[in-house]
């Protein structure tokens, strides 16, 4: 397998403020076989405040293991959420997209599927990008003349609307504290459905504890309604985050090699060079983030069920692999839904 690490902007092209010295970037995990392999792009969730370790490298190699060239995309997120991202992480998504798109014969893509896979705030970038994709004009015109479109996306509990039941930290982060209408209604994914959006893949649980199980069925819908290829599935019982639930991710064997910009915005933060952060958003971030490690940084931003047993989550502490068995085959749905089209 090779491996490799590339930012996706050139000098000059990138320029979100509150940045704190980060920039996007891809990690590629790709086979040495010779041959074309179709491309998967995993984007972690993260509730637009940082782009989170557990759903990264884990379903890369899920999708490497089943033939894909994978890479992952660590796009602009704002754990201070100061200064409100608006459409930086679709324009993350279309130019890594354009990016790989361009060098496809160089990744051994050339001809195959180009399929982004998104968890959670992850899987509303690429939702967003998904029915906009025509909206994104890359200021690099040999990039602009690539098509930004995904041939399909699959969205792991999604963020997809930011109406009702919208994650409001992910609106506020992405959008700003006061949610202007004409954004929440550009940002709401389902209501810009139309007959040329790409396939989509999406999965939930039923009692996911973060962001609600509508927002599936919203999106669900509204592709039905459209006429798109697509499959919808909901698990009975399982906590938001879930990832791939393997060994590795309940023993949390993954590297953070996505936490950076998360790193670089505390370290800000705690030498007062914060962007716009009010004194109260600092003093939250200085008790939420003691000096720590990326990863125990990660931890600490997670919201759980405040009842595991209430939740039906009691069994994890046993055998959590054998608890999430049916979740965890989503990787084999998905490959089956990616072969149809």
């Amino acid at each position: 397998m090779k491996t490799f690490r590339e930012n996706i902007w050139q000098t000059g092209e990138y320029d979100y403020e509150a940045a704190y010295g980060f920039e996007p970037n891809i990690r590629g995990y790709l086979h040495e076989d010779g041959a074309r392999h179709d491309c998967m792009i995993i984007v972690p969730g993260g509730g637009y405040c940082m782009v989170v370790s557990p759903e990264a490298q884990i379903p890369a190699l899920e999708f490497f293991d089943r033939g894909m060239n994978v890479f992952v995309l660590t796009y602009t997120a704002d754990i201070t959420m100061s200064v409100p991202l608006l459409y930086q992480p679709m324009n993350d998504a279309a130019r890594a997209i354009r990016f790989i798109r361009s060098r496809a014969g160089m990744y051994g893509i050339e001809g195959r599927k180009i399929v982004m896979c998104g968890f959670s705030a992850g899987a509303h970038v690429c939702g967003s990008l998904a029915v906009h994709y025509k909206d994104v004009v890359d200021p690099n015109p040999a990039y602009d003349t690539v098509s930004a479109r995904p041939d399909g996306v699959i969205l792991a509990y999604p963020v997809v609307t930011l109406g009702d039941f919208t994650h409001i930290y992910s609106a506020q982060a992405l959008i700003g504290h006061d949610l202007p209408e004409d954004l929440k209604d550009y940002f709401s994914i389902e209501k810009h459905v139309e007959s040329d959006t790409p396939p989509c893949f999406i999965w939930q649980t039923r009692d996911d504890n973060l962001v609600p199980v509508e927002n599936s069925y919203l999106l669900a819908n509204a592709l039905r309604e459209k006429g798109i290829y697509y499959a919808h599935y909901v698990f009975p019982t399982g906590f938001h985050g879930l990832s791939v639930p393997n060994e590795d991710f309940f023993k949390g064997n993954f590297p953070d090699s996505t936490m950076e910009q998360l790193e670089n915005a505390i370290e800000a933060v705690k030498a007062g060079k914060g962007i716009n952060v009010s004194p109260e958003r600092v003093a939250e971030l200085i008790e939420q983030f003691p000096d720590k490690d990326p990863e125990e940084m990660a931890e600490a931003t997670e919201e759980k069920p405040e009842d595991d047993t209430e939740k039906g989550f009691a069994a994890i502490k046993d055998d959590p692999v054998k608890a999430f068995a049916d979740v965890a085959m989503w990787p084999d749905l998905a490959m089956v839904w990616m072969s149809r089209f």
